[in-house]
Parts: structure tokens; sequence; C-alpha cells
């Protein structure tokens, strides 16, 4: 698989709640100063033209230069990213929605969009000489951890929770992973992973726990910005447990209006929870002081039974300073979902994104959203996995 060749352009490592600096030369977790989420800072150009991405691989490794590992020989790619943005035309006409589109993540390798951070967090593991990885998983990230571990040669320990659909467990034996069963949901395999750690010299990507995954999440932001020829939409609907993807985006678009590629026009953000596990529900609105006080329940849509995401502080601040707003939604209305989009257009799509069709009804009944702006979707994987849910 050909890589990008460009070099990183990666300058720091700052705490995202106050701005100190660590060292970019050895690996980091989280920072030491206010036990928050680390955010990769780079050296951006000032007034680079986009056309340069034009001859480059068609992978998210076309932006090589704002992702932080530093010799290529070190990137670990299955060939993640550039996955299309579809024109759903049966569901634009019924619904009377011109403008909306899905970008359909669940091509990317082990069907969804987790290899986008787990490609870089692999592959500063390597380069950082770590023998494995160790990750707290609903489903998809262990996989795709499994996967990119395997291809760099590197050991891998998936810890998830028993009641995991047998294909994601199936999945990553397959690969040749170490899996770990516990009873409770991610925020308790976390807790195991903490035990585990002690004893084991393995690199940690629990989900904003280290800086890594964040930055190739933000390659989906790269990539609407190309595939929109520059002019971001006016809504984004994004499934959101650990929302690490919509950080991500977030932060890509901040950095394509430094290097001049974008304005300062931003979509409103909207992120989608399930009814069962809705701590950035109850945040926004008030209910709760910190997720840390919230409980819930596992959901079918198994990425979204995040009771405690670490970067919260983080989530809520583009949703604030987008416009936008989290949103709940039901199982039985996902599953719906997936069946009416199954049939309409021939798309097998994962709970989580199906997810977003949910939300995107209410919000258009609400008058939140107008039928002709510009509303993009992400699905986020494959609704193949999730059969036995389903």
């Amino acid at each position: 698989m050909k890589v990008a060749q460009q070099h990183s352009t990666l300058a720091q490592l700052v705490c995202s709640e106050c701005g100190q600096a660590v060292s970019i030369f050895e690996p980091q977790t989280f920072s030491p100063c206010c036990q928050q989420p680390l955010v990769a800072m780079y050296d951006l150009p000032q007034n680079l033209s986009p056309a340069i991405l034009q001859q480059r691989v068609s992978t998210m490794w076309r932006y090589a230069e704002w992702l932080p590992v530093m010799d290529p020989e070190n990137i670990v790619s299955l060939g993640e990213g550039m996955t299309p943005v579809i024109y759903p035309k049966r569901l634009t006409e019924k619904y009377e929605l011109p403008n909306f589109f899905i970008k359909d993540e669940s091509g990317n390798p082990t069907g969804s969009f987790k290899a986008r951070g787990i490609s870089v967090a692999v592959s500063k593991a390597k380069e950082f000489g770590f023998e494995g990885c160790i990750v707290p998983t609903a489903g998809n990230a262990g996989g795709a951890m499994a996967a990119y571990c395997a291809a760099a040669g590197m050991k891998a320990v998936v810890v998830m929770p028993s009641h995991t659909p047998d294909v994601f467990k199936e999945e990553c034996r397959l690969f040749g992973a170490e899996l770990v069963l516990v009873d409770g949901l991610i925020s308790d395999c976390a807790k195991r992973v903490a035990q585990l750690k002690q004893t084991l010299p393995w690199f940690d990507i629990s989900t904003m726990k280290e800086p890594f995954r964040l930055e190739g999440k933000k390659t989906m932001g790269y990539e609407i910005a190309e595939q929109f020829d520059f002019e971001l939409p006016d809504v984004i609907l994004y499934p959101t447990g650990g929302g690490t993807g919509l950080i991500g985006m977030w932060k890509a678009f901040a950095e394509m209006e430094t290097m001049g590629w974008i304005g300062s026009k931003r979509p409103r953000m909207i992120a989608v929870q399930a009814a069962n596990c809705q701590p950035v529900v109850e945040r926004f609105y008030g209910k709760i002081n910190s997720v840390k006080e919230y409980t819930g329940q596992s959901s079918l849509a198994n990425g979204l039974a995040v009771p405690h995401p670490f970067a919260e502080k983080m989530i809520l601040r583009v949703l604030r300073e987008s416009g936008g707003m989290p949103v709940a939604v039901t199982d039985a209305a996902m599953i719906a979902a997936v069946k009416l989009i199954a049939k309409e257009e021939g798309l097998l799509i994962a709970p989580e994104g199906a997810g977003l069709w949910v939300a995107l009804q209410q919000l258009l009944d609400q008058g939140l959203v107008q039928r002709d702006e510009k509303i993009l979707m992400l699905n986020t994987g494959s609704g193949y996995k999730y059969l036995q849910n389903l």
C-alpha cells in the first residue's frame, strides 16, 4: 500500500484546558496539569493551495503533514480514508431534502471509521518502539486495533463488554489479539485496562486518553471540505460516544482556516446519542454537573454506550461554538431507520449512523434544521456487523 511521503509538521502537544505543552518526543497520555486530553499542534503554512492534494495518495495519509507520524516509514496503513459522499436520491426526493448527503465510513478497513484513529495511534506506538497496544472498546475500535497491530507486527490486548455481539469478538481473535471480556459497559472495560497496563508495557489507546486517535479522526473534516469544494455543509450530524470524531472534525476546520483553505463559516454540529446512554445530552441541558455522575445502559448501537466520555469539556465546546446541540434517539427508532435506509437506498448502515436520520427528522419537525439546508450525516460503520443485534 503506497502511503504519503510528506513529512509531519507536528510542533507540540498541549493541554486542551490550559495550553501547557508537553514533549512530542516521548509517549504521552493526557495532560499532567489539568488531567484533560492533549491536542497536537502543527506548524501550519499560511495560504498553501489545496491544489497540492490532487496528485496525492487516495487515503487519509494525503494529509500527512498534519498528522503526527514523524517518519513515513512508521506509517501503518490498510488504505483507510477517502470514503465516499453519497447523494441518497430516493430519500432526498421522498423527504424533500434536496441538499442531504451521507458520508459513508463503512468502506474503511474493518468496516468502520475507527480505522482512521487507530491507524495513527498504532503508527505512533510503532514509532515510539512499543511492542503492543491495549484498548477498552465497545466493538469496532477493538477490531480495528487488532487489525492494525497485526499489520504492524505488534501484540494487541482488547478489553470488551461480554454482551458485545460475537462478530466483534471473533474479528479480534482472527487478527490474533488477546481478548478480555468484562461484565459491564466500556467504562468498566476502561477500569480493567488501567489494572492490566500496570503490568504490561504497552501503549494505551483509550479514547482521548492519548493525543493521536484524534488526529486520525480529524481527517474526516479535511475530506468533507475537499469533497464539498471547500464550502462546508450547514449542518453535520455525527454519532457521539467518546466524541473523538466530533472534536476532530472541528479541529480540522480550524486548521484549514489557518491555511486559508476555508473561511470562518462553520456547520452546526449535532451530536447524536442513544436514549439508553445520553450523558452529553443531560450535561448540555444542565441535568447533571458532570458526565461522571451519569449511569448509562447498553444500547444495540454499541459505539454509543459510553456513559463517561473523557473529553466531555471538548465535546460541549464544539456544540456551543458551532451553535449545535446533542439529540438522543431510541434503539427501536434506530432499527427502524436501518431498515428504511436499506430498503430505500441499498445501504446497510450501522445503527449509530441510522440514529442520525432519526435525529434529523426530530430537528426538522422542531424547525431547528431547515429542509433546504446543506445537511451531511456520517454513517460511521457497516450494518453487516450488527445483523446479530438487529
